[in-house]
C-alpha cells in the first residue's frame, strides 16, 4: 500500500458558505439581467462555474462571457463572505471538527490536502477569515488547476499527488453527490458528509462512511485503513 492523504472538499465540508454564494448567484442574476431557475443552487452542487452557466442556467456558451460571468460571481461571493463574516451573519462559517481532524491527522504523519472546484482566491479569503485554518494542509489543487469538473476524479488525483499519495491509500472527504462519484471513481475510500445532501441521497452514491460532520471523523480509523 503506498502513502495515506486525506483530501478534503472545501465548500460544505470545511466550510458552511452556501448562503453567500446563494446570494452571490442572485445578485449576478439581477446586475446581468438573466434568469435564474429556483432550483439552480441544488443541481449545481460542487459543479464548477463553467458547467452551471452553460448546462444549467443556459446563459452563454461563448468562452469568453462565460469567464467574465464566472469571475463576477465569485468576486461577488467574496464580497458577501466578507461582509457577513465581519457582521456575524453566518454568511460563511467554518463547519464543525475541522481544526481537530487536520491537527489529528498530522500528528499521525498523514498529510492534509484540499481538491476543490473553488477558485483559489476564495481559499485564500478562508484562510485569512479564519485564523489557523490553513496551516493543517499541505496544499490545495483548485478549479484554475484541472480542465475537467467533478464527477470526473481530476482534482482529487491531482491533489493526492501533490502530498505524494496513492489513492488506493488514501482517503477522500467530500458532501455533494458528484464529488462522491468523484472520489469513488478515483479509487479513494469516500467519506460522505451530510452537510448540504440527505444521508439517504448520500448512500444512494455508495461511499466507504456517511457522517453528519468531520466532527464524527476519528483519524485513528482513517490511520487503520478502516473505512467503515
Amino acid at each position: 500500500m503506498g502513502r495515506a492523504v486525506a483530501v478534503f472538499d472545501w465548500d460544505g465540508v470545511v466550510i458552511d458558505s452556501a448562503r453567500a454564494h446563494e446570494l452571490s448567484w442572485k445578485e449576478l442574476a439581477a446586475q446581468e439581467r438573466l434568469p435564474l431557475p429556483p432550483d439552480h443552487f441544488v443541481r449545481g452542487f460542487g459543479k464548477r462555474n463553467d458547467f452551471i452557466i452553460t448546462e444549467i442556467l443556459g446563459w452563454s456558451r461563448d468562452p469568453a462571457e462565460v469567464r467574465r460571468l464566472a469571475d463576477r460571481k465569485e468576486a461577488l461571493y467574496r464580497e458577501h463572505a466578507r461582509r457577513g463574516h465581519a457582521a456575524g451573519t453566518g454568511e460563511i462559517r467554518l463547519l464543525p471538527g475541522v481544526m481537530e481532524l487536520t491537527a489529528g491527522l498530522r500528528r499521525l504523519g498523514v498529510p492534509c490536502v484540499i481538491g476543490t472546484s473553488t477558485p483559489r482566491a476564495n481559499l485564500l479569503l478562508s484562510f485569512e477569515l479564519f485564523p489557523g485554518l490553513g496551516d493543517g494542509f499541505a496544499g490545495a489543487v483548485a478549479c484554475q488547476d484541472v480542465t475537467k469538473g467533478k464527477p470526473d476524479p481530476e482534482v482529487f488525483l491531482k491533489a493526492c499527488a501533490l502530498a505524494g499519495g496513492d489513492p488506493a491509500s488514501s482517503f477522500v472527504f467530500e458532501d455533494s453527490l458528484s464529488g462522491l462519484q468523484a472520489g469513488l471513481s478515483g479509487g479513494f475510500v469516500t467519506v460522505a458528509l451530510a452537510t448540504t445532501n440527505r444521508p439517504e441521497a448520500l448512500a444512494a452514491q455508495k461511499p466507504h462512511r456517511i457522517v453528519k460532520d468531520l466532527s464524527e471523523v476519528d483519524p485513528a480509523w482513517l490511520v487503520r485503513g478502516l473505512p467503515c
